[in-house]
């Protein structure tokens, strides 16, 4: 495979693959979204490194696990609240908007997809999204806003007012089932592409991680932009090692 190439060369492979492209799917990690001030969980100093992750079982059993993990939210609501769609993101809206791509295909909770112009339908997000709740028990959607102010009055997190069941954030905890509905269209539209592109991920978070292989099985081409190595560097049609947002620049429209 020739995937390891200078980053001029590369750059311009990956131009001339996107020029020939019927149908692009991205794939998008944590990387897209640090230029965006949004740290990533498993790099030094990422959020993980700082903090244990809390199990689902955990938060369902331990009052204190749930408490914790409602302080942690609102701990990290600087980063979320604050950070815009970056070059990234704005790269990918536009495929999308031009019919080059029928969606985006995300492990990212923070909605700056969304937030760079596309529709609830336009983005696949396998592990959910941190910028509302949802109720555990009847699924109702609940924003942040009114659950801090009462977490910060009463020291605990209210319940849900319709069924009194749990409220939590609306991403994939550890050991929580993942979004079957979310999985089974990001699997077609994995098998659709000519062009799988996985931005910004470690790919080694599974079974998201299954999805660009699942891609080339099919006769995709499989490029995978992003900072440090990944296990399926040797596997990739072509590999760019580049900051996200410089790369793609020249792709965002105006």
């Amino acid at each position: 495979m020739g995937n390891d190439r200078d980053l001029k060369s590369a750059r311009d492979a990956f131009r001339g693959m996107l020029g020939k492209a019927r149908c692009i799917v991205p794939f998008t990690g944590a990387g897209i979204s640090t230029e965006c001030g949004i740290p990533d969980f498993r790099s030094p100093g990422g959020l993980w490194s700082l903090n244990q992750p809390i199990s689902f079982q955990d938060f369902l059993d331990n009052p204190e696990m749930r408490r914790e993990a409602w302080r942690r939210r609102f701990v990290m609501e600087t980063a979320f609240g604050a950070a815009r769609p970056g070059r990234g993101h704005r790269a990918v809206a536009g495929w999308v908007r031009q019919g080059r791509s029928p969606a985006v295909i995300t492990q990212n909770i923070d909605n700056l997809h969304q937030e760079a112009g596309l529709g609830a339908g336009e983005v696949i997000e396998l592990h959910g999204n941190t910028t509302y709740a949802t109720c555990l028990g009847c699924g109702a959607r609940h924003e942040l806003a009114w659950i801090r102010g009462v977490f910060e009055a009463a020291g605990d997190p209210p319940a849900c007012p319709w069924c009194r069941g749990l409220l939590k954030t609306a991403t994939i905890s550890f050991g929580q089932p993942m979004p079957q509905a979310a999985l089974q269209r990001a699997a077609l539209l994995a098998r659709a592409a000519d062009l799988f592109i996985a931005i910004g991920s470690s790919l080694v978070v599974h079974p998201a991680a299954e999805l660009p292989a699942l891609a080339k099985d099919e006769g995709a081409l499989l490029v995978i932009l992003n900072r440090e190595a990944t296990p399926l560097d040797d596997f990739a049609d072509l590999v760019v090692h580049g900051e996200i947002g410089d790369v793609l620049d020249e792709y965002v429209q105006n």
